[in-house]
């Protein structure tokens, strides 16, 4: 599945949750002779395949000290993608700050969502970043956990529920 849009800045009053941010590096200098450190691996935080959230990618410390550069165009790309996967349902830019709206994946499933921004500089961005799809929603209860012959579990008096052999 692959995105592809030019983009206008956002001008909603909607802001993007900074809980699913993720912070490019900026480019140091290297000394002649010496070598540069690798890149972090960057990793949204898991989601629910119920979930439909937004992730953000800002891209300010990569384009610090050029002013007046900034978002034009964004292509997104996750795999794998198949039926069921990752959609990604609306991309803007707020800023320094490109805003992907992200829905559905396999539990299970850690998808590699790449990136690839271009400024009005001419500068082309290309970052891949993890995305862990987890059944959050949905809870299994552990075979130790004491119930009533109907099914319902039995609590202590705050609410706990009573593990068998405890």
């Amino acid at each position: 599945m692959t995105i592809q849009s030019n983009i206008a800045q956002a001008g909603t009053v909607w802001r993007p949750s900074n809980a699913r941010r993720v912070v490019l590096d900026g480019f140091s200098p290297v000394p002649r002779g010496g070598t540069g450190r690798s890149p972090s691996v960057l990793i949204w935080p898991e989601k629910d395949p119920s979930d439909v959230l937004d992730y953000e990618i800002d891209i300010g410390p990569a384009i610090l000290g050029n002013e007046g550069d900034g978002i034009v165009a964004i292509n997104i790309t996750a795999t794998p993608s198949a039926t069921n996967d990752i959609a990604v349902t609306k991309v803007a830019a707020d800023g320094d700050i490109v805003v992907v709206w992200i829905s559905g994946g396999v539990a299970g499933t850690i998808y590699v969502v790449q990136v690839t921004i271009s400024t009005a500089n001419g500068r082309t961005l290309h970052r891949s970043i993890l995305l862990p799809v987890q059944a959050l929603a949905t809870a299994t209860v552990p075979s130790s956990i004491l119930t009533t012959s109907s099914g319902a579990i039995v609590t202590d008096q705050n609410g706990n529920p009573i593990l068998l052999g405890s």
